[in-house]
């Protein structure tokens, strides 16, 4: 099949990471795929691809947020024009709600014929803009696919959209535990870790992210364990949207904690810089309250990284507490810090939670993930030809 994989973006956020990967695994089982993304000019993919790429120049202008918005979907839908209109795609994929609305205009004015969507999860938005895209994007498309079985639920029952199962999955090249003690010091070493016991966190400062439970459960394990005076790294945070007062909240809140000085927010960081991370970090703490899926969750488990996440329902379908993970309650400050308290005290606990990753890792290649897709991909295209005929 020829695959064009949309997504809206070249930054390091989980769908874009999904949609590379996807394309990649599904390339290497034969199938010609090129992914298409907005850049602005000069920018590339986060990491390097082994896949084609088409990235549509589009240079933000300083407008209101719904009109940047419309104005990001109008340049998607003209840069993709010429390359859907010629290139003779199987399947047109979108992984957002972006990309399928300018797919969806190009449908819908006969440029191509079907709009495959990837739906990671529903947002709650208060933008007229974004909250009309979304709803678009899950009502309009020809196939509705999902990562984890709640969402699948709750498209059926939210907007009565059915949708089919495809996979997430890991790269275990790439996250992976140190190969031995000399590298682990090596990548401490490097981020100036010293002996400090470094609880990692992968995805930026945002409202789902559980940011402020974070700080709180920190600061718990701060009290509870001050001899090893723990260090809380925060990776991450390319996103659309400006979270500049959740940030502003979290540093308020970091303050009155007493645990500012022991947060080292990284930002955006490269793929090596990222796998760094995964390998001298001592724990991997996830509280959030609302996910498609969990990709990093399962890059720390890959890495071989003790974690602590939230009970919520997508990670219930990989993870299990007690054996794969702690879970604790969503928004539980408390709870969260008494799991990163046991995992700090009891190395015997640790290194069983890492076996139990280390099945669950087992069961979540992308090539598992790919094949998904091409199953999903070729019913589609049968139901489509036993229609027409």
């Amino acid at each position: 099949m020829k695959v064009a994989m949309l997504t809206y973006s070249v930054k390091p956020r989980g769908g874009v990471e999904h949609a590379l990967a996807v394309a990649e695994a599904l390339a290497g089982r034969g199938h010609e795929v090129v992914v298409s993304a907005l850049a602005q000019p000069g920018e590339a993919f986060f990491r390097n691809t082994t896949v084609a790429t088409a990235l549509i120049e589009h240079v933000p202008a300083h407008e209101a947020f719904d009109d940047r918005i419309l104005a990001m979907v109008a340049a998607y839908r003209e840069g993709l024009r010429p390359l859907l209109a010629g290139g003779g795609f199987d399947i047109v994929h979108a992984q957002d709600c972006i990309s399928a609305n300018a797919a969806l205009d190009l449908r819908d004015e006969g440029v191509i014929d079907h709009v495959v969507r990837t739906v990671h999860h529903v947002d709650e938005f208060i933008s007229p803009s974004l909250i009309a895209c979304q709803d678009r994007s899950i009502l309009m498309p020809d196939l509705v696919l999902c990562v984890s079985h709640p969402w699948i639920d709750r498209l059926a029952g939210e907007f009565g959209v059915p949708a089919e199962l495809v996979r997430n999955g890991v790269d275990c090249d790439r996250f992976r535990a140190p190969r031995d003690a000399a590298e682990r010091a090596a990548d401490r070493a490097a981020l100036g870790l010293g002996d400090r016991l470094a609880v990692l966190t992968v995805g930026g400062i945002e409202p789902r992210k559980g940011s402020l439970t974070l700080l709180e459960g920190f600061a718990h394990l701060r009290a509870q364990e001050p001899e090893r005076d723990p260090l809380l790294l925060i990776v991450g945070g390319a996103t659309l949207f400006d979270y500049r007062d959740e940030i502003d909240r979290f540093q308020a809140r970091a303050r009155e904690l007493g645990v500012g000085e022991h947060v080292r927010l990284v930002g955006r960081v490269g793929p090596a810089a990222l796998e760094r991370h995964y390998r001298a970090a001592d724990l991997f703490a996830f509280p959030s309250t609302k996910e498609g899926f969990g990709l990093v969750a399962l890059e720390a488990l890959a890495a071989g990284l003790p974690v602590v996440a939230s009970e919520i329902d997508v990670f219930l379908t990989f993870l299990a507490h007690g054996e794969s993970a702690l879970l604790s309650p969503p928004g539980d400050g408390d709870a969260l810090g008494r799991g990163l308290v046991r995992l700090a005290r009891d190395p015997g606990l640790c290194e069983r939670l890492v076996a139990g990753g280390r099945h669950v890792v087992d069961a979540y290649g992308w090539d598992v993930a790919a094949v998904a897709h091409e199953d999903a991909y070729r019913s589609f295209q049968g139901h489509r030809i036993g229609a027409a005929g």
